[in-house]
């Protein structure tokens, strides 16, 4: 399985409810809270693309997006292949 790492704040619902489904599914993640660090948080846009919202998630190198990209993804049959390649 590819590693996932995802960037979270502590109080994002969002990211509470990405990182739910992939604890459902069994994933095991790298958590990147870029609360309160800037430094973090830039580096986190600057691999999403410019993207300063989170949940930011990634599965290797692949940026899957946030919680809503991250559930249709799944919903379409094409996170577990992710996961597994």
């Amino acid at each position: 399985m590819k590693d996932v790492t995802i960037y979270t704040t502590r109080t994002c619902p969002y990211c509470h409810a990405a990182k739910a489904l992939l604890e459902r599914k069994g994933v095991r993640y790298v958590e990147i809270d870029v609360g309160s660090d800037y430094g973090l948080r830039l580096t986190m846009a600057q691999r999403a693309g410019g993207r300063r919202t989170v949940p930011q998630i990634f599965v290797g190198d692949t940026h899957v997006g946030g919680c809503d990209d991250l559930h249709a993804l799944d919903e379409a049959g094409g996170l577990d292949p992710l996961l597994a390649s």
